[in-house]
């Protein structure tokens, strides 16, 4: 049976590696979630445990922050805000600026992966208009959607995660995480402007840029819940519990269907979340990762040094992602030092910067150009995203080691 596991274990990270299975259309979601059925199945964990293995809080704030942001896009802030940036294609270094800088506030306040996919395709549509490449600007956006989601708590299901099983401080980790994410933004722009330069030196054609419908009355009511909820993240009130009575106060209006705000919730990223919780666990009850922990630990190997662990935060989010990484990360290692959750939190972030598959916004930003007839490569995306991943990287490792986070 524990062989039986090991081999079911290993193929589901072989999957997130690839992101489906070959000749399928099973993506990531999917084969999780057929694995953690399979060892449910099987015995190798208890029909009355599952409930155990899965940690619930995290789920519940993801799902409590998708309905604010639901929000925020039903009274069409975000379509305003790409049509506004669109506007100002007359200079483009200027809205390579605007589009780092915007699409990196709004993701650290709001789930990244939901700004990029709300602004991607009106963004591209604005460009167009303009007759712009949207390339370096939608790698732009995707870049600001990692690097700013990684100075807060709340940015990016990774972070939630972190910050829910760590126990970790919301505005305590803001202040260690927002000097490396505001310096991953310039990077962004500095590694964006010059590999792209011959391309933003091109001249905007003038173009008459439709603004969407924009409710400024319930883009504050949400201004004013965003501030409410981080307000609550410094009461004892959990953070799950916070962000679901926040959206349950959303939820309440004439003129949002609750359907309307409920169906923008993510539920294939949860579902990917609590198969893995299932997955990770079922490996972990064979004994084979507290070994291989003391054995990491009695070479000096742990991952709690930066020179260790931004390395490993490099592979595995451009392999099998840095939310499954994380995930194993969390169940293998038990009592993380509070300062490696903090590194863990910002590098594995920044790390999805490297490759077109490094994270999942920078999927999402591709498939949704893609829709709009934009083709984002590989190569296209590596020849701006290695340098400035490997510079914010530097940076952050320095930081976390210069104010004593972690020893290098």
């Amino acid at each position: 049976m524990t062989l039986f596991i090991s081999i079911l274990f290993a193929l589901t990270y072989v999957g997130m590696a690839i992101g489906r299975v070959p000749g399928s259309r099973v993506d990531r979601t999917g084969i999780a979630m057929i694995v953690a059925v399979v060892l449910v199945v099987a015995g190798t964990l208890p029909g009355a445990e599952i409930a155990d293995a899965i940690h619930f809080p995290t789920l519940l704030l993801l799902a409590g922050l998708m309905i604010l942001s639901a929000r925020v896009g039903a009274a069409g802030f975000y379509d305003a805000a790409a049509a506004w940036i669109a506007r100002q294609a007359g200079q483009p270094l200027r809205l390579l600026a605007l589009t780092i800088a915007i699409g990196g506030v709004l993701s650290a306040l709001l789930v990244n992966d939901i700004v990029v996919f709300a602004m991607t395709p009106l963004l591209c549509a604005g460009l167009a208009a303009r007759k712009l490449d949207a390339r370096p600007f939608l790698f732009g956006l995707a870049a600001a959607s990692n690097a700013g989601s990684a100075a807060t708590l709340i940015g990016n299901p990774q972070n939630i995660m972190i910050g829910q099983v760590g126990n970790l401080g919301f505005w305590s980790y803001f202040a260690a995480a927002i000097v490396p994410s505001l310096l991953a933004l310039v990077a962004s722009f500095v590694c964006i402007a010059w590999a792209w330069r011959a391309n933003l030196r091109a001249q905007a054609a003038p173009a008459l840029i439709t603004v969407p419908h924009f409710d400024r009355q319930q883009t504050g009511i949400c201004g004013i819940a965003l501030v409410v909820l981080l307000t609550l993240f410094t009461t004892p009130l959990p953070r799950e519990i916070s962000a679901l009575l926040v959206a349950a106060c959303l939820i309440v209006s004439r003129k949002y269907a609750t359907r309307q705000l409920l169906d923008e919730i993510d539920l294939p990223l949860l579902i990917l979340f609590a198969s893995l919780f299932v997955v990770n666990d079922a490996f972990a009850r064979t004994g084979f990762t507290e070994q291989a922990m003391r054995a990491l630990e009695a070479y000096g190997l742990l991952p709690d040094r930066v020179s260790l662990l931004a390395p490993l935060a490099l592979m595995l989010s451009n392999t099998i992602g840095n939310v499954p990484a994380v995930v194993m990360i969390l169940k293998v290692w038990l009592g993380i030092p509070e300062g490696t959750l903090v590194g863990l939190a910002i590098l594995s972030t920044l790390a999805g910067n490297l490759l077109l598959v490094g994270s999942l916004a920078n999927l999402i930003v591709a498939e949704r150009a893609a829709g709009q007839g934009v083709h984002l490569s590989f190569r296209d995306h590596a020849k701006a995203g290695v340098p400035l991943t490997l510079i914010s990287m530097l940076v952050a490792g320095l930081w976390l080691w210069g104010t004593g986070f972690m020893a290098w």
